[in-house]
């Protein structure tokens, strides 16, 4: 009964997907491990921005809604899929986030993203033969705000988490591996993996408890539900004017953390951001 209720708050809250859409294809990321050979993969920053696919005429979201950019935007692209990422810079997802959430797009502020691409979904070949092709499309367009997610290698495990700490430094979330052989498959793949310093998960705002002391007449912590029922609270990581005007009830929310207790629920769990869509399921 728990889980038909947990299932039923999430599909009413979960934005539907544009008229005539599904979520599209892509290649989803597993977690980097000890004792992956590192030396096989190309490894770039992984950038917070948001995901986007291009179908050759049009940019979708990972949950399958259009994206409405100015026509310039997109002149002069290649008729050919695209994966990757629209980001404005280190720190600022928010921003882009909520620019492609506008009903209009606003020409002086999408000057100022970028489609940061990282791979060739429609070619058949592997991901070193894949970013060949990849840089050399690109370059062929002539579009500044179109360009290749700078990719290198690394010899060992040692050198990698060295670029990790060096990325977190500048203000980074991590690290994206994309093993050189990999061909590109819908769903989860060991040949795409991810490396962060902090754990990520998503859960759904229920509720909302008082603050206290300084932070009275506003809201203490958030809160949230996962997917299998499991409440706990994210105070941590909320700034005053998420506690002054928090995430609503339903609102879905990104947290950080290091980890489970004994009894399942998230450590040190903090709140990292708001989500403006669910993902899709894994195929």
């Amino acid at each position: 009964m728990r889980a038909c209720l947990v299932l039923l708050c999430f599909l009413l809250f979960a934005p539907a997907p544009t008229a005539g859409a599904q979520p599209p294809p892509l290649m989803l990321a597993t977690d980097y491990e000890a004792g992956v050979p590192v030396a096989e993969y190309w490894v770039s920053e992984k950038l917070d921005g948001v995901r986007g696919r291009w179908d050759g005429r049009v940019l979708w979201t990972r949950g399958g809604h259009r994206i409405d950019v100015p026509a310039w935007f997109i002149a002069g692209w290649p008729a050919v899929a695209l994966d990757g990422e629209l980001w404005m810079g280190r720190g600022r997802f928010e921003e882009v986030s909520g620019l492609i959430r506008a009903r209009r797009p606003d020409d002086d502020a999408w000057r100022q993203v970028r489609f940061m691409v990282f791979d060739l979904p429609g070619h058949a070949d592997g991901f070193g033969e894949r970013l060949s092709q990849l840089r050399a499309l690109l370059a062929g367009t002539g579009v500044a705000w179109l360009q290749p997610v700078p990719q290198q290698r690394f010899s060992d495990a040692a050198a990698l988490q060295a670029r990790l700490q060096a990325v977190v430094a500048a203000g980074g979330e991590g690290l994206m591996l994309h093993h050189r052989d990999a061909r590109y498959r819908t769903g989860r793949s060991d040949g795409l993996r991810k490396l962060k310093p902090h754990a990520d998960a998503e859960a759904r705002v229920v509720g909302h408890t008082p603050g206290r002391g300084k932070y009275a007449g506003m809201t203490g912590a958030l809160l949230v539900e996962r997917a299998d029922g499991v409440r706990f609270r994210l105070g941590s990581g909320l700034g005053d004017a998420q506690r002054a005007t928090p995430p609503p009830v339903g609102s879905l929310v990104t947290y950080r953390y290091n980890g489970y207790t004994g009894k399942g629920v998230p450590r040190f769990a903090r709140f990292l951001r708001v989500r403006d869509e669910a993902p899709p399921p894994d195929p």
